[in-house]
């Protein structure tokens, strides 16, 4: 890189104080659990839910921002159905430069801890096959906007989307090209398992601790937490006398349902067990 030249990062470093506690080098050696691209966590975002902050740009190039609902594309592309009344329906028709903002709902403890991606690029109205796909796609998202789609006042407009930021949280970032996000395939287990690692955290702590020891390299831990799980495996908080690590482990198979949470983590105890 020259000196002319600037990077962004996609974690942030460790306080000067202080450094990341590493698995202890007597422990298990295991191969990284897979973890979700940016643009596979972007699409999962997007297709978990249902409304946003679209921001569009007036007639003199300010920037506004508005609440919206959305349906999503096979590709992941947001379809909204706005009102002419609307502000932003206007500023759409005079500029198709857009964006809309994803978020994850905010916790009590940290709201900025939470999941967001921002979707930037150009809108267009559909028209023929493309206009029933968005309309069927939004529809699907917002069943409730039945009783006034095909109002004259009403209009479908679908982004095009030309850049893709996500954000896990705290020192997890990413940027994903339009044709990552395209291509990329939502995950069908992280946005239901909440119950699940609630379960695990109120009912299986020592079962957690058993995993951390044995399958995450932190035999000298004294306690475990699960942080969020997802189609591949499990974020764990870790304490140890070193400190608290963040370490992953993964499930033996990918999972495609929130039902099979309890199998794949019963199946990492199983082998905890064996391995201790």
């Amino acid at each position: 890189m020259s000196e002319n030249e600037t990077s962004t990062p996609t974690e942030h470093g460790a306080p000067p104080a202080g450094s990341p506690i590493v698995p202890d080098p007597s422990g298990p050696v295991l191969a990284p659990a897979r973890r979700s691209t940016a643009a596979e966590e972007a699409r999962t975002m997007v297709a978990s839910t249902a409304q946003g902050v679209l921001a569009s740009l007036t007639s003199t190039g300010d920037p506004w921002g508005s609440v919206v609902t959305y349906g999503a594309l096979d590709d992941g592309s947001p379809v909204f159905l706005v009102s002419r009344m609307a502000e932003h329906t206007r500023n759409l028709e005079g500029d198709e430069r857009a964006s809309l903002v994803v978020a994850e709902p905010p916790n009590d403890e940290n709201p900025l801890d939470r999941g967001r991606v921002t979707l930037a690029g150009r809108v267009h109205r559909p028209t023929g096959e493309d206009l029933a796909a968005a309309r069927a796609a939004h529809l699907r998202a917002m069943p409730s906007a039945e009783l006034y789609a095909d109002f004259d006042d009403f209009l479908f407009f679908v982004l095009r989307v030309g850049r893709v930021r996500w954000v896990g949280g705290y020192g997890r970032m990413d940027s994903a090209t339009a044709e990552d996000y395209a291509a990329a395939r939502p995950d069908p287990v992280a946005p239901h398992a909440a119950g699940a690692v609630a379960h695990l955290n109120d009912d299986h702590p020592h079962n957690l601790l058993e995993i951390a020891r044995a399958l995450a390299g932190f035999p000298d831990a004294t306690a475990a937490s699960a942080v969020r799980a997802d189609r591949h495996g499990m974020d764990l908080a870790v304490e140890t006398p070193r400190g608290t690590a963040w370490p992953r482990v993964g499930w033996t198979t990918s999972i495609d349902d929130a039902g099979g949470l309890r199998a794949a983590s019963v199946d990492l105890v199983r082998r905890a067990r064996e391995a201790a």
